[in-house]
């Protein structure tokens, strides 16, 4: 069975993004700066034989992010036995609906990507019901960010897990990935994600803290929703091999103590989760 990553970027410095970005992405790994140009090859030789790969650019312009669907089309283009690609939003900027109809119809993406708090919006803000509508109409999954950012201008307040359930209720044949399980609200993530049986999180950049991804996952174990949790690296900020070696260790940390252990089939399942049927993405 091959792996599933459902979150991974395509970006690259400068086109992409400015030294603002930059810098302030170093907080992503405690203060350690990642090289966010992605190349193919570079993710190929930290990942796994077959690995099936989401990936995306991203359309903030509140926080200097701007990636082409077109350069993201390009990219999946040219490894399409890997790739498949998800079209970007920024629905604070003018023209957003037709490039939804573009990246969609014209280049065709299957999924789409939102930023709420980078770019400034609220998912469930009506104005965006256009977006939700036209998601659910044409059966395309729909990642968004949920819970901390690294960048100062994005507010916090718009990348609450608790937002997408009111989204949830109004659209409830859409399919959501909650990315990064919402941390520091994992226990919120799992609330909304519990409920509406289209809506799953993924474990995207969480593996390195690994103090937190153990009660985060322990949360996951207590309310009996492994089956809704996918696996994702987020790269270029961490790795498939990395993310799955972190996924693996984490009962290690409790060794020798009272502390309870996550179920290993459960988390061997999630690595190996067939998550594009879930997602409704042909194979």
């Amino acid at each position: 069975m091959p792996i599933i990553d459902v979150h991974s970027h395509f970006w690259e410095y400068p086109r992409d993004f400015q030294d603002d970005f930059r810098q302030q992405a170093r907080r992503a790994r405690a203060g350690v700066e990642v090289d966010l140009t992605v190349r193919f090859e570079d993710y190929e030789k930290t990942s796994f034989p077959d690995v099936r790969t989401i990936v995306f650019g991203g359309k903030a312009k509140l926080s200097g992010l701007w990636v082409d669907d077109h350069e993201v089309a390009r990219y999946v283009a040219s490894h399409p036995r890997h790739l498949i690609g998800f079209l970007s939003l920024d629905p604070t900027q003018p023209g957003w609906q037709k490039e939804m109809q573009q990246g969609h119809q014209e280049l065709g993406m299957k999924g789409i990507k939102l930023m709420p708090m980078y770019a400034g919006f609220r998912p469930d803000d009506e104005r965006l019901n256009e977006l939700w509508q036209y998601a659910q109409t044409h059966q395309l999954p729909v990642l968004l960010h949920t819970g901390t950012t690294f960048i100062s201008q994005a507010p916090l307040e718009y990348t609450l897990p608790r937002h997408l359930d009111p989204v949830a209720i109004r659209y409830p044949e859409t399919r959501m990935i909650l990315a990064h399980l919402g941390h520091p609200f994992e226990g919120e993530c799992i609330a909304v994600i519990r409920k509406h049986p289209h809506l799953y999180a993924d474990l995207s950049a969480l593996h390195y803290r690994p103090f937190q991804l153990y009660q985060s996952l322990m949360l996951v174990q207590e309310y009996g929703v492994w089956d809704k949790v996918l696996f994702g690296t987020d790269y270029p900020f961490t790795t498939v091999q990395a993310s799955v070696q972190g996924l693996r260790n984490l009962n290690q940390m409790v060794e020798g103590t009272q502390l309870p252990r996550l179920n290993e089939k459960a988390i061997e399942r999630l690595i190996y989760r067939d998550s594009l049927p879930l997602l409704g993405i042909p194979e």
